[in-house]
């Protein structure tokens, strides 16, 4: 079986001010082709999944390795950044020549200055070049945004089943599906309906009612004969793109009422549960800091939900750090800010020498400001660094410096990284995580990397770029009415699937 591979991925943040280049992608991983399986081959994410499954079936497999590229999530790509994959696209699908399917892995929710569905465009290029008897079948982030174009050019797609992200998961059953379209076994056909909502993130969690029950369903529904695959996408709520919305996506063989019956119900599910999907959790600045010096033991985890760098934000805020300090922790507390200027005056200083420098606030002037600090460089570090999340293997941070300000031990760098979501970014300098009270991390869900050492976890109501309050960000290109922005009487999902 003659395969082409490729992972592409990239979240948008429409409302953080930092561009995402070609270069962002180097920080989390560029490759071409034979690298891609030598780096990735054994990787918990995609293309680890899919060679497994290759394995598990017992594929005689003549792989044609393209590209893979993971960018994170931050601000839009530019142009030159959407032009640059869609020739790798073109031109490796052309210098492969005849091939049985194309396996495909993508997130769903890039949009660039001039493109608001780059996967769209991704999977137009590799469809002109492949024509329309090659399958191409993907597997993508459930935040993701479906559009039409994604749809018209996909034979079937895989939505992640669990919020913290699985990616191997749904690799794994896209691979499945990818050979058996090949051996002719399956002829699936796809269903799916835009939901007029967004929600903020702070019920995204699959594992906790309301999302749990929304995902159960589909669960369910795939244990129905004939039924392939179906996703549930509650797309992230700082994408602005012309199609944006939740949807519904059902995958049958062969039998589109079917899809579309399943689809509708789905969609109407959420409908009428959407009152639920806005129940807020996070609890103010202050509070959220005098709750954690008051727990009786640590690992005590702030999320700080306005910087969630896995949403796409700065990750320079200094909201929580100004708190922590303010209220003078007694106890260690951990925190990452990005910040390229004040990496450059510690490392300017050296290590064990004592500085007073503004900190952060520089990438985002809107939602924090710089924080002027007095610190002991207590070390400094540089070089990538070696971790599985969300995926990929290893990312670059740049050059580092960790820095002591009283109890907070606050770890700056040039590059966002995993700002500091895992705690490979405290241990690289010897300090261990558990050790410590508080530790602010920059997401609003995937804190399963601390999950061994937690204590409590408490979601901080911090504004940025990725803050909860969606209705104040500015919105303009979103469909309206869309609820929760817009008042909406009543929306019936029409039991057929949208084509044209």
């Amino acid at each position: 079986m003659r395969l082409a591979i490729a992972d592409i991925g990239q979240e948008t943040c429409h409302f953080t001010p930092v561009k995402t280049t070609v270069d962002t992608f180097r920080q989390y991983g560029l490759y071409e082709g034979d690298e891609i399986l030598a780096k990735l081959g054994k990787s918990n994410g995609y293309i680890g999944a899919f060679l497994q499954a290759v394995r598990d079936e017992k594929i005689d497999l003549d792989p044609v390795p393209i590209i893979s590229g993971w960018g994170f999530a931050s601000g839009p790509l530019t142009d030159e950044t959407v032009q640059f994959f869609i020739e790798k696209i073109e031109s490796g699908l052309r210098r492969a020549g005849p091939i049985d399917g194309f396996f495909f892995g993508l997130h769903g929710a890039a949009a660039a200055d001039n493109e608001p569905d780059v996967e769209g465009a991704l999977l137009e290029a590799a469809r002109r070049v492949l024509g329309p008897d090659v399958p191409i079948v993907s597997p993508f982030d459930h935040h993701g945004c479906m559009t039409h174009r994604k749809i018209n050019n996909l034979n079937s797609l895989v939505g992640h089943r669990t919020q913290p992200h699985q990616p191997y998961d749904s690799a794994y059953r896209a691979a499945k599906q990818l050979f058996a379209i090949v051996r002719g076994e399956i002829q699936p056909v796809i269903a799916w309906h835009r939901i007029p909502m967004i929600a903020h993130q702070e019920r995204f969690l699959t594992a906790h009612a309301p999302m749990k029950v929304w995902f159960d369903r589909a669960r369910a529904m795939e244990e129905m004969e004939k039924v392939i695959a179906v996703s549930p996408f509650p797309m992230q709520p700082w994408l602005d793109v012309p199609e944006g919305g939740w949807m519904t996506v059902v995958v049958t063989d062969n039998d589109k009422a079917l899809a579309e019956e399943l689809s509708a119900e789905l969609a109407q599910m959420a409908w009428e549960m959407r009152e639920q999907f806005l129940v807020k959790d996070s609890v103010p600045v202050i509070e959220a800091v005098q709750r954690a010096i008051a727990a009786e033991r640590g690992l005590v985890i702030l999320c700080d939900v306005g910087d969630n760098v896995f949403g796409g934000a700065t990750g320079d805020s200094t909201v929580i750090l100004s708190e922590l300090l303010r209220q003078q922790v007694p106890d260690l507390a951990l925190i990452t800010v990005v910040d390229p200027v004040a990496v450059q005056e510690c490392w300017a200083a050296g290590a064990g020498n004592t500085l007073t420098l503004a900190v952060g606030g520089k990438l985002d002037p809107v939602f924090s400001h710089p924080l002027t600090v007095t610190a002991r460089i207590a070390a400094l570090a540089e070089g990538v660094i070696q971790a599985d999340v969300v995926g990929r293997s290893e990312f670059d941070m740049g050059r580092r410096a960790l820095l002591e300000i009283d109890n907070v031990r606050l770890v700056v760098t040039e590059n966002v990284g995993i700002a500091g979501n895992h705690p490979i970014v405290y241990r690289s300098f010897g300090l261990d995580p558990a050790t410590a009270k508080i530790a602010v991390i920059k997401t609003a869900s995937n804190f399963q990397y601390y999950a061994d050492i937690t204590s409590e976890v408490i979601r901080v109501d911090s504004f940025g770029h990725t803050m909860s309050q969606i209705e104040q960000f500015n919105w303009r290109h979103l469909p309206r009415p869309i609820y929760p922005l817009d008042e909406i009487p009543a929306w019936q999902a029409a039991k057929r699937v949208t084509t044209s």
